[in-house]
């Protein structure tokens, strides 16, 4: 089984390290000839994950996209939610044809408000069964750092799930399965709000009692958000554990890691910076900023009760101070 990655971002980065200490072999798509050009030199990625050493027997890298997925039989999609229309924008409709797909991407495309397996359902047709996604909860520093972290990977083939799972497997990265495909996409998107929120929250010199309450009905209205949607397909709402890691366990480590973009990127709001400003102070992609329009729009034909999800949005996009914001907000926690 041949793995491609496309992207070249961290958790890209990440990921690919994954697969070539279990001595994968990997066709991996980076955009810059000039960092491919670094790479082949010296061995890591110059702009992400420095520290991480990579055994070039094990890696091809590409400039061409076409290359890449036409030599892959699983492809690990890890681009950036804004950038993927772009990215895939050259291929042709039948391009992922006869392909295993594993979602790295953890935001919904803007302006479409779609995940990336309804993106690529409707653009390539390409079908659920051959669509996988990874998830957290961990960060791309501590993989790069071999702490001990766990995946889980989510798909409606528990079979192939495993199966591809087992390819993650090394000392330092554990695997769980789960079938709960739409719904630990969607909670993705939901914690990065939540985690940008947490990060206003410590700008706006809020402390740690006030941040377990934030979190906690956080975690509260992400659920409510899934059961409303009626997110999940293939399980029954009755037997998910929304206290798994890949619910709970990925909002708590994003909301208070200081490795989590969304939580400086708030931190960053709270403190007074236009979101303009904090977005090149930052130079790295808050998904949680995009995705709380889409899940504001999204929530209109929903119709759940997330009050502080609609809060972050208007922080964000309908320029309510933050501190007015977080007032409304403490009046609605319990």
């Amino acid at each position: 089984m041949k793995f491609g990655i496309i992207g070249s971002g961290s958790w890209a980065t990440a990921l690919a390290k994954i697969l070539t200490d279990g001595e994968n072999k990997i066709n991996w798509w980076i955009r810059n000839t000039d960092t491919i050009n670094y790479f082949q030199e010296r061995n890591h990625n110059p702009h992400y994950l420095s520290k991480a050493y990579f055994e070039k027997e094990f890696i091809t890298l590409s400039d061409s996209l076409h290359f890449v997925i036409d030599s892959s039989d699983v492809l690990v999609i890890a681009v950036p939610s804004a950038y993927i229309q772009d990215t895939f924008s050259s291929l042709n409709t039948d391009a992922f044809k006869n392909k295993k797909i594993i979602s790295a991407v953890k935001g919904l495309l803007p302006g479409k408000n779609l995940l990336l397996s309804e993106y690529l359902s409707k653009e390539f047709a390409f079908p659920l069964k051959d669509y996988f996604a990874v998830l957290g909860p961990c960060h791309a520093e501590e993989i790069s750092a071999e702490k001990l972290s766990y995946l889980t990977f989510s798909g409606i083939d528990t079979k192939m799930t495993a199966q591809l799972s087992s390819h993650f497997q090394t000392a330092y990265t554990n695997t769980v399965i789960n079938s709960d495909i739409k719904g630990v996409q969607y909670a993705a998107v939901l914690k990065n709000i939540y985690a940008l929120g947490a990060g206003i929250a410590h700008g706006l010199d809020y402390g740690d009692n006030f941040l377990s309450v934030y979190i906690a009905n956080s975690a509260n209205e992400m659920v409510r958000f899934l059961r409303k949607a009626k997110i999940d397909l293939h399980t029954t709402e009755d037997i998910i554990n929304y206290a798994a890691s890949v619910y709970l366990g990925d909002l708590l480590v994003t909301c208070y890691s200081l490795y989590s973009r969304n939580r400086t990127f708030g931190n960053m709001i709270g403190k007074g910076y236009s979101v303009k400003s904090a977005q090149l102070e930052l130079n790295m992609v808050a998904e949680g900023y995009n995705a709380s329009r889409c899940i504001f729009d999204i929530n209109k034909k929903v119709k759940a009760e997330i009050p502080i999800a609609v809060n972050i949005y208007k922080i964000l996009w309908d320029n309510l101070p933050a501190k007015e914001g977080f007032k409304n907000i403490e009046s609605i926690l319990v």
